[in-house]
């Protein structure tokens, strides 16, 4: 296991599924929702500073790491109701919560469907579906692996037995060829190891359409009401901030140059630079 803060690993019930949860620390919540082909690790690197005045909750989303290979609910809303029942089995009120990549779209469609329960909303690094903005981000189409994962059966049946290579070129390009420390790159191999647990994250990719429905539903009769901050890096830049910024009542965006699309890997005293003043000015703490 990789090294980071002290913290204690749960199995918490949610939404159908039991996720395997990470929390450290006390204080006002933060979320944390990871992407592929990441796991709660991807936080190791910031957890400890922000536990020293949070409760910082990391799950492993549905499907990957050590959570439950389910064999549906892989759109955004089903992952919002998950992060939704998972602070409510923790007995939490509200939360800051941030989402990067894959964890991106159901923390923007739990704020928008649930205003009250997330205080605050910080997202890293993807697009939102068919929502304005980006356009000039996917003028040649998107990258040929979002194809490739989404044919049901085929990318699992490909790679089956060739994880580590295929999970090393995504972590390699993600950081700009900087690496990712051993420890956490052996821990996603290992959580990406195997046809089921290829078939859930890319499963993900295939549930795209739906979720891009369900934030084009929600944007048209919600607004993102509570401070939120848009980060982004190489490749997504301001293209996030971009999309955002109709529906945002208060939004803050940042492009960090000379860093990657794993942002908390790649440049997380970065990140931690703008999260500190951002979680901080919470009236809850």
């Amino acid at each position: 296991m990789p090294a980071t803060t002290a913290h204690q690993l749960h199995r918490i019930a949610t939404n159908g599924v039991e996720l395997n949860v990470a929390i450290a620390g006390e204080g006002p919540a933060v979320l944390l929702l990871h992407g592929i082909p990441h796991t709660w690790y991807l936080w190791s690197g910031i957890m400890e500073q922000l536990a020293g005045r949070h409760r910082v909750i990391a799950p492993d989303l549905r499907g990957l790491g050590a959570s439950d290979r389910a064999v549906e609910g892989y759109d955004a809303g089903t992952l919002a109701a998950d992060a939704e029942g998972l602070l409510d089995a923790l007995g939490e009120p509200s939360a800051a919560v941030v989402g990067i990549d894959a964890g991106t779209a159901p923390a923007v469609l739990l704020a928008l469907r649930r205003p009250g329960l997330v205080r605050r909303l910080v997202v890293m690094e993807a697009l939102l579906g068919r929502l304005p903005g980006a356009d000039h981000l996917v003028v040649g189409g998107a990258p040929w692996w979002f194809g490739f994962h989404a044919v049901p059966g085929l990318a699992e049946a490909v790679l089956a037995g060739n994880e580590a290579p295929y999970v090393d070129w995504f972590l390699d390009s993600g950081t700009l060829g900087r690496g990712v420390p051993d420890d956490i790159r052996a821990a996603f191999v290992h959580a990406y190891t195997g046809s089921e647990a290829l078939r859930c994250a890319f499963s993900y990719y295939r549930a795209l359409p739906t979720s891009a429905r369900q934030i084009q539903d929600a944007t048209g009769t919600a607004r993102l009401t509570m401070p939120t901050l848009a980060i982004g890096s190489h490749p997504v830049g301001t293209g996030l901030e971009h999309q955002l910024r109709p529906i945002a009542d208060d939004l803050v965006g940042h492009h960090l140059q000379d860093c990657g699309h794993i942002i908390p890997l790649d440049r997380p005293d970065a990140l931690l630079a703008l999260l500190d003043p951002f979680l901080s000015a919470d009236p809850a703490q």
